[in-house]
């Protein structure tokens, strides 16, 4: 946040190809008999549509709108980019509104993050879609709520990484220390160096009285 209270983080909102909704059904109220409206919005990574589609250009966009027409796609629009998007955040509310605008000077898409830490996952509430107003998305997400999914959470497999490097590292590190190298007649050989406080538990071992078993004559 601007005041520094703290970060919110878009990229933990959408899924792990960053998006949000994908082909979501939306209605309007200028909608034409036998049309049927999709959009799809990713909050913090471009996408764009390979399909070859009529209408304005649908390439590292942020937001989406495709018509179909007797369930074959007919018209892709752009409804913004994420280049020049516009923040605000309502403390009140506990919500955060994101501008994506595309050559207009009006936003296309406007998305209210609002901020719900009883939930789990992030998903859209509601959509409305008109010609006057530009697309309103109201989602519910607890990576609203601010340092809520910081940036650069370990996954499983980076936590697997970094242990498997420190275990590397003492193996050597621990080898190193313990045995040291020395020639005999059958060529180059390792043993435990006596003097490094790591063989401790060897010098125990080595120092402990063994005990003999009393025979009988």
């Amino acid at each position: 946040m601007k005041d520094g209270s703290g970060l919110i983080n878009l990229d933990a909102v959408g899924d792990e190809d960053g998006f949000l909704g994908r082909l979501r059904p939306v209605t309007a109220e200028d909608t034409a008999d036998g049309d049927d409206m999709l959009f799809s919005f990713s909050p913090c990574r471009p996408f764009s549509h390979l399909e070859d589609m009529t209408g304005s250009d649908c390439s590292n966009i942020a937001a989406s709108l495709i018509i179909r027409r007797d369930k074959h796609i007919s018209r892709c629009v752009s409804y913004g980019r994420h280049e020049g998007n516009q923040f605000h955040y309502n403390d009140t509310l506990r919500t955060l509104s994101v501008s994506y605008f595309a050559h207009e000077e009006r936003p296309l898409t406007v998305v209210h993050y609002h901020c719900n830490p009883n939930q789990t996952a992030s998903f859209i509430r509601a959509q409305s879609l008109s010609a006057e107003q530009p697309l309103q998305i109201w989602v519910e997400s607890p990576c609203a709520c601010p340092n809520a999914c910081s940036m650069g959470d370990l996954g499983l497999g980076t936590i697997f990484l970094i242990i498997l490097s420190l275990s590397a590292a003492a193996y050597f590190i621990l080898g190193s220390c313990a045995l040291r190298p020395f020639r005999s007649s059958s060529g180059v050989q390792m043993a435990p160096e006596h003097s490094v406080w790591c063989m401790m538990c060897y010098h125990c071992a080595e120092r402990r009285p063994v005990r003999r078993l009393d025979t009988e004559p």
